[in-house]
């Protein structure tokens, strides 16, 4: 049974995933990819309608369109992060406080202080981290339709035909393809039975490899099979009115333009190809520098230090990183970049401007309210908390003691003691121990 649609495929009782061109069946990110796929596929239609199918602008537009549908998730990241700026320095003295002691009192006395210091913000030590995990599929999904256009817009995918049926009728084609640009990751597909035996498989297995095709390799399918020339020059006139940006392909990556300008000493195309791994660089250090950023902590731990140390290297390190894979990867996933930072800098200057207008004391005001009534709830009141504070903390003024006695009783014992010790000397460490010991007797009786 073959069902592409769900994008699997069970053949010979075996199910095979991951087949249908690259739509991307991972657990979590496929389903998201599959939605936003519908997104990006809506928005370039609305363009060809208006006579501009452009992926270039429907890569900006759909970035736009999901940072906007993910700004709740950022504003509520954003705020534990301005949050997390004004309450560091209580959490600093805490462990300052408690900074070397390891024991079980003082390790739980520090968890319950910085509890409610959390409390008193509003915010939940893993809140930041919960906002990630809801945003990672997203992003790791939106990259996978942009890095797959024809899977998920069926317009682009229609410019490959009646190419792709042609070139399947070929001897020898199939062979020639694994030898293109990135063909070695579809390598199984090649292999496999339904390559042979289901048109559809071997037609997504074709669009996949042009997909990911450089203009050197258009060039060699069009010279070994001169027949298809025309259908060559028409398909690759179709993708390049939809990939051409601002005077650029975004399909081919900027390295590749550098090196076809330097080989026909077309200089002035080397600064266009370096604009976007530059505008990458500018856009993540605006994104860094935009994020709010935490006091220095002189009294953490090695391991706080190091953690801050090493967040300090990958600030440094990304801009650089981004313009490398802005570099070799298709100009397309480049542009995505660099859109996503802008969409986030306006997001991060308007956020910033919405937290500096809190009122920090009223927000503590109220969050230590509902914090009382959420602890009321539970049965537990606050008479409750400081009667249980008042006995773990051993105060004993409010408990009697059989072994409490007076100054007199003490001065009395010291006496007697001295008597029964008369034969020792005066002032030695036996006449000393001989009073304590008597001291103790005389206590304890």
């Amino acid at each position: 049974m073959i069902l592409f649609h769900n994008t699997w495929i069970r053949y010979g009782g075996k199910k095979l995933t991951g087949l249908f061109l690259t739509k991307s069946t991972t657990f979590v990110i496929g389903q998201v990819a599959q939605i936003l796929g519908y997104i990006m596929e809506g928005i370039f239609w609305v363009l060809d309608k208006i006579g501009i199918p452009s992926v270039g602008l429907s890569i900006i537009i759909f970035t736009i369109v999901i940072y906007l549908l993910m700004t709740p998730l950022t504003l509520k990241q954003q705020k534990f992060s301005k949050l997390s700026a004004k309450m560091n320095p209580e959490l600093q003295v805490i462990q300052s406080k408690y900074k070397g002691k390891k024991d079980n009192d003082s390790m739980a006395a520090m968890q319950q202080e910085t509890s409610a210091v959390y409390a008193k913000y509003g915010v939940s030590p893993s809140g930041s981290c919960i906002q990630l995990v809801i945003q990672m599929p997203i992003l790791f999904a939106l990259y996978k339709v942009i890095y797959a256009m024809p899977a998920y817009v069926g317009k682009i995918k229609e410019a490959y035909f009646p190419l792709v049926n042609n070139l399947l009728a070929e001897k020898g084609s199939s062979d020639l393809l694994q030898t293109f640009t990135n063909a070695t990751m579809y390598k199984k597909q090649f292999s496999n039975d339904l390559f042979n035996t289901s048109t559809t498989f071997a037609q997504n297995t074709v669009i996949d490899v042009l997909n990911k095709a450089s203009s050197t390799d258009w060039n060699t399918l069009s010279t070994t099979f001169s027949n298809l020339a025309g259908d060559v020059s028409n398909t690759l006139a179709k993708i390049d009115r939809y990939n051409s940006f601002l005077g650029i392909n975004i399909g081919d990556s900027p390295a590749y333009m550098v090196k076809q300008a330097l080989a026909s000493h077309s200089y002035l195309l080397i600064v266009g190809a370096l604009i976007l791994p530059v505008l990458s660089v500018v856009t993540q250090w605006l994104n860094i520098k935009l994020m709010p950023q935490a006091p220095v902590n002189n009294n953490a731990d090695d391991k706080a230090n190091s953690m801050a140390a090493s967040m300090k290297t990958m600030n440094k390190i990304m801009p650089l990183m981004s313009a490398y894979f802005c570099y070799i990867l298709p100009a397309g996933m480049g542009l995505y970049w660099v859109a996503g930072a802008l969409v986030r800098s306006v997001q991060q200057v308007i956020v910033n401007k919405h937290l500096d207008k809190i009122d920090i004391d009223a927000l503590t005001k109220k969050n230590m309210e509902k914090h009382k009534k959420k602890i009321e709830k539970t049965g537990i009141t606050s008479q409750t908390v400081n009667n249980y504070a008042r006995m773990n903390t051993k105060n004993v003024d409010s408990i009697p003691s059989k072994n409490v006695i007076s100054q007199e009783d003490k001065e009395a014992a010291v006496k007697k003691a001295a008597e029964n010790n008369k034969n020792a000397k005066p002032g030695s460490l036996a006449s000393k121990a001989g009073m304590v010991k008597q001291f103790n007797e005389n206590n304890n009786k």
